[in-house]
């Protein structure tokens, strides 16, 4: 939302680098601002003769108003201006001048009749002024809530905002019930000696107002482009089939997501044409009852209530015909006559890049060759064709002549040894006694 060229708000300057810490005159350029309108008629030139006289004038964060230009004075988006406000004056930043202020009146159902007056282009001491008073501000909200919580009042101070002579400062606050705000005023106009304004917002316009991030990675679309707050149930999410998580439907606000309402009226047009999810058919093989639908597919599924396991999807034009035939008193056909969508039908999904398998970083053929004992044949140095050529020219024994295996083979001479007689050949094991003990140790 910030840019880095640090210079004034201009119909024709284009922000076109960003920094982290954002621009040191956002309170002043026209690109660095929430909720900040595309100016798409700026280069086309007027065919009537009138000029409108209203023009859009920003303050901090996402407050604005429509101001009349008596004066007929020089302003384009980014200057610094001097309105009327009660008491005394307040600075703002023009941010939409020209024939658009008219839509975004009609848009806002703002009238011109007792529109509020722009005294001049401010001078250096309204902008001195008004930049000591914005400064004061985080000083001030932290101040405001210890005393808050000193009197235990059940509110949360969310933003202050000092008008721009300083002549009264408007504490924005969320809170679940009604506050006696008896004694906090008296304490507040003690401590900041000026005008107290006290004003409850709910908890959608204090994101709006704060900012951040959504859980889609972009910022929250109420303070960039959304303006208008309508109510959001937990029915837009049943429509569009999804879990009735709190943690996942819920944004930065606490409450359901904005977002829900964006596609709703695509699932409505679409449900127009299902028939109830509390459906039961009646077929020959027993009633079968509705386990889920998919809205653009324009599928149902089905399961007979004795065997649940197995699910049916079926067209929702089939469906229609089952029931038709259901209301004559006549049964339907099996579900497995019109789509059989069994559990063991599916496909196996294959697992391309193995991320299901814990050891696929490791080398599956790193320790194949370990261990191995050394090869201590001796080398061969004849060439490919020489041993080729012996090995062709070496005759070979018919089967019938292969010597025949010699079992228990012993050399002429010795005497076969007697049963129950020592074997002198067999290796004698002596069996090691314990360790002497080191007496020196």
């Amino acid at each position: 939302m910030s840019c880095g060229c640090k210079t004034s708000g201009d119909s024709a300057h284009n922000c076109g680098t960003k920094s982290a810490n954002g621009c040191e005159s956002v309170d002043t350029c026209g690109n660095s601002y929430k909720l900040s309108v595309f100016d798409w008629l700026s280069n086309i030139n007027n065919p009537t003769s009138s000029k409108c006289d209203m023009v859009e004038v920003r303050f901090k964060n996402d407050r604005k108003c429509f101001y009349k230009n008596i004066n007929s004075l020089p302003l384009h988006i980014g200057s610094i201006v001097t309105v009327e406000s009660s008491p005394g004056h307040d600075v703002g930043v023009v941010s939409l001048t020209g024939e658009l202020v008219k839509v975004q009146m009609k848009k806002k159902n703002a009238s011109e009749e007792g529109a509020l007056k722009i005294y001049r282009l401010a001078n250096q001491k309204d902008v001195e002024t008004w930049q000591e008073a914005r400064a004061r501000e985080e000083q001030t909200k932290v101040q405001a809530r210890k005393i808050a919580q000193h009197l235990r009042l059940d509110m949360k101070i969310t933003d202050v905002e000092f008008q721009g002579d300083n002549g009264k400062v408007t504490f924005y606050y969320t809170a679940e019930n009604r506050v006696d705000f008896r004694q906090l005023i008296k304490e507040f106009a003690g401590a900041f000696r000026t005008k107290i304004d006290m004003k409850q917002i709910g908890f959608r316009q204090e994101a709006a107002k704060i900012g951040g991030i959504g859980s889609c990675g972009r910022e929250l679309c109420c303070s960039t482009w959304l303006t208008d707050f309508r109510s959001v149930n937990t029915n837009a999410a049943r429509y569009q089939q999804l879990s009735i998580n709190p943690q996942k439907l819920a944004g930065q606000c606490g409450k359901l997501k904005c977002c829900l309402n964006y596609e709703l009226d695509s699932y409505l047009d679409a449900l127009h044409h299902f028939p109830s999810t509390s459906t039961t058919l009646d077929t020959e093989k027993g009633k079968a009852f509705c386990i889920k639908i998919d809205v653009f597919k324009k599928k149902m599924w089905f399961a007979y209530m004795d065997h649940s396991a197995a699910w049916y999807d079926l067209d929702i034009a089939d469906v229609k015909a089952m029931i038709a035939l259901n209301k004559k008193g006549e049964k339907a056909r099996p579900l497995e006559d019109l789509k059989a969508v069994a559990p063991e039908v599916f496909a196996k999904n294959t697992d391309l890049i193995q991320e299901n398998s814990v050891d696929r970083f490791e080398g599956k053929n790193r320790n194949k060759n370990r261990g191995r004992k050394p090869d201590n044949r001796k080398p061969d140095n004849r060439t490919n064709a020489e041993s080729r050529s012996g090995s062709e020219n070496k005759p070979r024994k018919p089967k019938g002549e292969q010597k025949p295996k010699q079992q228990n083979a012993r050399p002429e001479g010795k005497p076969a040894r007697e049963p129950g007689t020592p074997n002198p050949n067999k290796k004698k094991f002596h069996k090691k006694g314990p360790p002497k003990r080191d007496t020196n140790a």
